[in-house]
């Protein structure tokens, strides 16, 4: 299981970059057993009209990436392309197809991505298949804000620039539907990591948007009153940028030094850390803990899902080519050393933390149960201050974020802040 899942790890953490995400999170390879009988898989493929230029076949195997969405140039130039892959018996094979990127992912008849191809590999196979088309550049569907069927409006910052990291980057602004209806109201603001996975399911990675925008009006029939949402979507650098012991601090000065201020210019805006927010998964879950922690002068809550707290100077060492560790890495959480070394959160600060028990996040128990213990010893009271919850049955995926997210922000957004009101700021 510990295999499987560090397995999982890599794909999780380097290729969800820059709308780099694995379809489905389960599907990740075990390392081929020596010896072992291998079949081979011919793949055809039709092309719709249009497509002049590569096509790359990725799926659950080293060979592939795993998940690499150029991962294998597929032959041929005209309207049939080719490949073949060498697999070992028995084993689950999971694929798709792509024009290079997630973003250019083959999609079915009504335009969303599809679930993973699979087959069982217990023999020589030939497969025959016809695309029927690819999702278009991004900036297709940000035109076409409306045909997301949001609920509400969609404001779009595209390519913005920072001093601080590399990348430049889309923002997506969320306004509840009354927001225009009532010119003197002032919002709380909400901004969240993984922005292009939070309201078009054109767009998100897996073609299964968060439903951000659905979830808020459904707290808004309750009683609860609206936020903005700002998504700020990833990059390629997004596993080095949203670790709190790497690139979070030049992250977090471009979301504190230049988009804060834009957008509290821009909209109607309460401003101060009781009345603003930061919600991310996984990786971005560690982000979101870094604001709330380090950044308690601009973030004064954080909702962190399926948060990824087992990383370590191991993990980062295997896979992030990049990352400077130490030439015997410690195994020991990051999260964990702080704590030992005496870290402590803000006094003021409301968390949110949850996680599932399938995949990955079947990993994630311990190391949420001593962040637990951390707040309580510290006079943190739980279900007011914080939470840490397990969903039984969740996996790690848009989808089952998608299915609790109204429960971070019914805490974060239902109950007072602790900090004052704000009102009017």
């Amino acid at each position: 299981m510990r295999l499987f899942n560090l397995l999982l790890l890599i794909c999780l953490l380097i290729s969800c970059a820059s709308n780099e995400q694995i379809p489905d999170s389960e599907s990740v390879s075990k390392p081929f057993v020596t010896a072992q009988k291998e079949y081979r898989v011919s793949i055809r493929v039709q092309l719709p009209d249009g497509v002049t230029g590569p096509v790359y076949l990725t799926g659950n195997v080293d060979a592939l990436g795993p998940w690499n969405p150029n991962g294998l140039l597929m032959s041929g130039q005209g309207k049939i392309r080719t490949a073949e892959i060498q697999l070992p018996q028995d084993f689950h094979f999971e694929y798709k197809f792509t024009l290079g990127s997630w973003e250019r992912e083959a999609v079915g008849p009504s335009g969303m991505v599809m679930p993973n191809r699979k087959m069982k590999v217990d023999a020589n196979r030939q497969v025959r298949i016809e695309i029927v088309d690819f999702k278009k550049d991004p900036l297709a569907y940000i035109e076409d804000w409306q045909g997301s069927g949001v609920l509400g409006t969609l404001v779009y910052w595209k390519d913005v620039p920072s001093a601080h990291l590399a990348h430049t980057r889309h923002v997506s602004i969320w306004l509840p539907p009354e927001y225009q209806a009532h010119p003197q109201q002032r919002y709380r603001v909400i901004y969240m990591s993984d922005g292009q996975n939070l309201f078009d399911p054109r767009i998100a990675n897996t073609g299964v948007d968060w439903g951000v925008d659905e979830a808020m009006m459904k707290l808004v029939a309750e009683g609860v009153e609206p936020a903005i949402v700002v998504g700020v979507w990833n990059s390629s650098s997004r596993g080095m940028e949203y670790s709190p012991w790497h690139d979070a601090p030049r992250y977090a000065q471009f979301l504190t030094e230049e988009l804060l201020p834009r957008v509290n210019a821009d909209f109607r805006t309460r401003t101060g850390p009781q009345n603003t927010a930061h919600i991310g998964s996984s990786m971005g879950g560690l982000l979101s803990f870094y604001l709330v922690t380090q950044q308690s002068q601009y973030f004064g809550s954080c909702g962190c899902m399926s948060t990824h707290f087992p990383l370590s100077e191991s993990i980062v060492a295997q896979y992030f080519a990049d990352a400077n560790t130490p030439a015997t890495p410690n195994p020991k959480p990051y999260v964990l050393r702080d704590i030992e070394a005496g870290m402590h959160a803000p006094s003021t600060a409301r968390m949110w933390f949850d996680y599932g028990t399938v995949g990955l996040d079947a990993e994630y128990g311990p190391s949420h149960a001593q962040v637990r213990q951390w707040l309580l010893a510290q006079g943190f009271v739980e279900q007011r201050d914080f939470v840490v919850r397990a969903y039984q049955g969740a996996e790690h995926s848009e989808a089952a974020w998608r299915a609790r997210l109204q429960d971070p922000l019914r805490f974060l957004l239902a109950a007072p802040a602790k900090l004052g009101s704000g009102a009017g700021q």
